[in-house]
């Protein structure tokens, strides 16, 4: 039986990633704000409000979550292009979600998403190889990520919570 919290598996990714890999992945970042608008158009309010799985976050937190989390992942891209492996900040996303904001209208943060998206995507496009190997370290994991494997790793989030909400639509 399938996870519910990871409706596409987790993501995994080891080796050496190459160009083709990374521009998959800019097409997946890039994809993005119009498979959001997709996976949730036609829900109602109601609809929004209901969480994806039991003890899950709603449609509608996880809509501002994604803006949330890939307004901090921009700028850890932007640090690590102009600082040396510089410690990013984490924050609670759990509590970010829980924030009033997070009960907004959803099409505040579907036009937050396709503005990011669209400048991240340009930033993505003009890195080279060797800017991708440049890295941050995050202090509670303790690890240094490439930026790289970050790009894949948002890739991926954004298709994990689309199927999210693509679930819960399959279940209605």
């Amino acid at each position: 039986m399938m996870d519910e919290r990871y409706p596409i598996g987790s993501f995994e990714f080891e080796g050496d990633i190459s160009e083709q890999q990374r521009e998959a992945w800019i097409q997946d970042i890039e994809g993005v704000p119009a498979k959001l608008k997709a996976a949730v158009h036609g829900l109602s309010e109601e609809q929004l409000n209901l969480p994806y799985r039991e003890g899950g976050w709603s449609s509608r937190q996880v809509v501002h979550h994604i803006a949330d989390s890939h307004m901090n992942s921009y700028i850890r891209f932007k640090l690590a292009l102009t600082e040396d492996n510089p410690t990013i900040r984490p924050y609670y996303e759990d509590r970010w979600a829980e924030l009033f904001d997070s009960t907004a209208d959803i099409h505040i943060s579907l036009a937050l998403i396709e503005a990011l998206h669209t400048r991240w995507v340009i930033l993505l496009k003009s890195l080279t190889a060797e800017d991708y190997k440049r890295t941050f370290h995050h202090p509670e994991s303790g690890k240094t990520t490439p930026l790289e494997y970050n790009l894949g790793f948002y890739a991926w989030h954004g298709n994990h919570h689309i199927a999210h909400i693509t679930s819960l639509r399959n279940k209605l």
